[in-house]
């Protein structure tokens, strides 16, 4: 009885274990969401004199628009645009140079430039190919720097493949057409950026764009077309044309604070699924291989990062933070409290409805969360063939043998009650009680009935049972 019993403590402190391990995970999530979250709240590193002294002229920002567009640029540039207003800044210089990205991140971009009360000039310091040409066209006035360019627009997918679908290249030429037209430039031209069925003549230049070819324009020939206002080095001079020449113009450069730009590389396409596949894998081997706590940490981290860089980008909200917690729990209880699968399928949802929801675009999250789950199969198949022995199963799974050389034995030896005698100490029909010496000892007849108070003999052992008969 006592080997059972040590059995089934140990079991319960293995319980104990687990769920101690689980509840300081989730303490570790809470507090580095929470660390994030008020990184988060620090704006970005401005000059604190960043007001005009005596002496300067009016305040001017310059917001750089590098690397990839995406939803991250968006909302770094809508945070620029808000601070210049309420610092009363009378101009913005955007000074460009990419090769593009999101389409929809670049047209929300541009609508948030044409919306604006501040005038807004495009300083194009190297390359404004694409996307990035799509944002300059909407500000006011363009400056570009010698040897910079401007067009190439084509649609691309992931892969960097010309997208063909034709209503999907109209659409984006009409928005670039729409956002030359606006600002008083050849529509014409705009449109051939984007679209290579149109083709374009350029006499201004000498040259000719046919069908089949993508305008792209240096900053030479965009002066002389009228894509550019002026060419000329420098952002002072940018400043110079949106200011009107104004003397001593103070410059104030918009610096994203380090969770601004934590966060925008965090919400990369290419970011998420690494995040979404150490935040899985992690969680997983946790659960199915407790007792490392490394996992557990790290996934919950991956998780946490992949929460932060949206929250910061103002996608996700704590609905969603909260969906996703829920469904891990909802997953925890289902090992331990099994529910027939239900819990387990809510949690499931509950964890891709948070993340796919968290996401700035569904798409997107879909396939990045598809991708993290393939890698995450593979990831925790290894890990627990290589563990199996620590696995959760072996909680639940009675594995140790009671061995008799161990001193366990279901019954205790009767051999050495063959042939003795004794007296009934109740009717035996035909089982009873007899007592040999001085032990009561269960037994059973061969069928007949024996009185109380009758002499008997032990005439068989087998195993655990005693037969006995009358002693006449």
């Amino acid at each position: 009885m006592y080997g059972f019993t040590n059995l089934r403590h140990k079991k319960m402190a293995g319980g104990v274990r687990y769920f101690g391990l689980m509840k300081r995970m989730a303490i570790c999530c809470l507090m580095l969401f929470a660390l994030l979250q008020g990184a988060a709240g620090v704006p970005a590193a401005l000059a604190a004199d960043d007001q005009p002294k005596e002496g300067e002229g009016s305040v001017y920002y310059v917001v750089p628009v590098r690397n990839t567009i995406d939803n991250g640029l968006f909302n770094i540039i809508e945070r620029a645009f808000a601070e210049a207003e309420r610092k009363g800044a009378k101009g913005i210089v955007l000074d460009i140079n990419t090769l593009g990205g999101l389409v929809d991140s670049a047209l929300d971009i541009g609508e948030f430039i044409r919306s604006s009360q501040i005038p807004t000039v495009a300083h194009i310091s190297g390359k404004a190919a694409s996307a990035g040409s799509y944002i300059a066209l909407n500000a006011q006035k363009i400056v570009m720097e010698p040897g910079s360019s401007i067009g190439a627009a084509a649609v691309v997918d992931s892969s960097g493949k010309e997208v063909e679908s034709a209503k999907t290249v109209g659409f984006w030429a009409g928005e670039m057409r729409a956002a030359a037209e606006l600002r008083g430039r050849n529509p014409e031209i705009a449109q051939a950026m984007a679209d290579k069925t149109k083709g374009v003549d350029l006499p201004a230049i000498n040259r000719s764009f046919s069908k089949g070819e993508i305008v792209a324009l240096t900053a030479e020939e965009a002066l002389k077309v009228g894509y550019a206002d002026k060419v000329a080095s420098g952002v002072e001079e940018a400043v110079k044309l949106i200011s009107g020449g104004e003397a001593n113009p103070k410059i104030v450069t918009y610096a994203p604070s380090f969770a601004e730009k934590l966060a925008r590389f965090l919400t990369n396409p290419y970011v998420m699924p690494v995040l979404l596949l150490v935040g899985i894998a992690g969680v997983a081997i946790e659960i199915f291989v407790p007792g490392f706590g490394l996992p557990g940490l790290i996934g919950v981290t991956g998780f946490a990062l992949y929460f932060f860089g949206h929250y910061v980008e103002g996608f996700a909200g704590v609905e969603e933070i909260a969906l996703f917690v829920a469904g891990i729990v909802l997953l925890i209880i289902e090992v331990f409290l099994p529910s027939f699968g239900i819990l387990g399928i809510a949690g499931i949802v509950c964890i891709i409805s948070g993340v796919v929801l968290a996401a700035a675009n569904t798409e997107s999250a879909w396939l990045s969360l598809g991708i993290a789950f393939a890698a995450a199969i593979v990831v925790v198949a290894i890990f627990v063939k290589i563990f199996k022995h620590r696995g959760i199963w072996n909680k639940f799974i009675l594995r140790e043998q009671l061995k008799t050389e161990q001193g366990y034995v279901s019954n205790a030896p009767k051999e050495h009650l063959l042939g003795k005698e004794g007296v009934s100490l109740t009717p035996l029909r035909p089982a009873g009680t007899v007592k040999i010496h001085e032990d009561r000892i269960d037994v059973v007849t061969s069928g007949e009935f024996i009185e109380a108070d009758r002499k008997v003999v032990v005439i068989l052992i087998e195993g655990g049972r005693v037969v006995v008969r009358e002693l006449k």
